[in-house]
């Protein structure tokens, strides 16, 4: 009968998880820390860059189906940029669970100096990488997204 080895546990810092998680968790502070500054929520900027991409009205439930977030969720980031003034919500006339949204003025003139906001917070992080070495990354992340079918949006 042979003996089992004790095999030392991998170091927590040889784990490419650890190492993905710190360059996350610090990327993401920042950007929640620069839109605290313009009165919005990292969750609020996922709902409003979504409904920009619309250019007309649309409903919560289109928005939860591209986010990947509850119904409930987005209906309280609605309500919430309703009471911002960012959006406006209309009940369809024939059937009142119906919800039309769509952008006020302030929201879609918001929207482009938030993009900036991400553009910027982006550059702070991966300006060190080479065009090619930013391309690989983005190709290997969107590679473990598919095939892990990872398709809910972070919105912490």
């Amino acid at each position: 009968m042979r003996k089992k080895q004790n095999l030392e546990p991998s170091h927590l810092k040889s784990h490419l998880g650890y190492h993905l998680r710190v360059v996350s968790n610090a990327v993401s502070h920042s950007f929640a820390k620069k839109l605290e500054s313009l009165d919005v929520t990292v969750a609020e900027w996922v709902i409003l860059r979504e409904m920009y991409s619309y250019k007309t009205n649309t409903s919560p439930s289109v928005i939860a189906e591209i986010t990947g977030l509850s119904r409930g969720a987005v209906s309280k980031l609605i309500d919430r940029l309703l009471n911002k003034g960012l959006v406006s919500r209309e009940e369809a006339s024939e059937d009142r669970r119906y919800q039309d949204i769509k952008l006020t003025k302030a929201g879609v003139k918001l929207v482009p100096r938030l993009s900036e906001v991400a553009d910027e917070n982006d550059s702070t992080f991966f300006s060190l990488l080479s065009k090619s070495e930013k391309e690989e990354l983005r190709k290997t992340l969107i590679k473990l997204t598919s095939a892990h079918k990872l398709n809910l949006t972070p919105i912490e």
